[in-house]
């Protein structure tokens, strides 16, 4: 497993790297301390198992970084680690294809809880993201629910209620007794309906609309 941590904080850095050994010693851990150097090192290497970033880093602006990486390598899950929590930046990066945000303030339980859910396809969230949607955004969703209700099937909001609780294609497939194939082809069309790029985003988007409320 191949994981790429970046933070212009050198203690931090440090750090999460230990975390990460010792949850498990086989992985390989590669190091930046900004965002060019996170670029210098995705035109070497591309086969990462997942990205962890901080948002607040010398050589770019937060928003067209990110973007770059998750076009640089699409299909590698990216977890920002950041201390700014202001909820509509936390909505953006999973709007352009984070899978998961974490507050700096976290545990280190909490961190690997994340990354497990993270790496096993699933999405990571801030509860109080989930839990305290703001006024603007009641408004623009509050008639979302029934036309999303509608668009989805009975089976699509079976399996985007897995996918938030941080549930793997393979565990949505044994709990709903599909296969994993079918669990696929749910997801792609849940994100289709949704607008959205990724699981993550998906459980954002249905929180937002009162999808998972009932």
């Amino acid at each position: 497993m191949k994981i790429l941590i970046a933070d212009d904080h050198e203690l931090f850095l440090k750090g999460l790297e230990l975390i990460l050994s010792n949850w498990n010693d086989k992985i390989k851990i590669s190091l930046a301390h900004d965002y060019p150097e996170i670029f210098n090192i995705l035109e070497k290497e591309k086969d990462f198992d997942l990205v962890i970033t901080d948002l607040a880093m010398p050589g770019d602006n937060w928003l067209e970084a990110i973007k770059k990486i998750h076009k640089k390598i699409p299909d590698t899950p990216i977890i920002i680690l950041s201390a700014v929590f202001d909820k509509e930046i936390v909505e953006k990066t999973i709007e352009i294809g984070a899978a998961g945000y974490i507050p700096k303030t976290s545990s280190k339980n909490e961190i690997i809880e994340a990354v497990e859910l993270v790496l096993s396809g699933g999405a990571y969230i801030p509860q109080d993201l989930l839990t305290a949607a703001s006024p603007e955004l009641s408004l623009l969703h509050k008639n979302d629910k029934d036309l999303a209700q509608t668009a989805l099937t009975p089976r699509q909001i079976d399996v985007l209620k897995l996918i938030a609780k941080g549930c793997s294609n393979k565990i949505i497939a044994h709990e709903l007794n599909l296969t994993e194939g079918t669990v696929k082809l749910h997801v792609t069309a849940i994100l289709k309906i949704l607008n959205v790029y990724n699981r993550t985003g998906a459980v954002v988007e249905a929180t937002k609309r009162g999808i998972l409320n009932g």
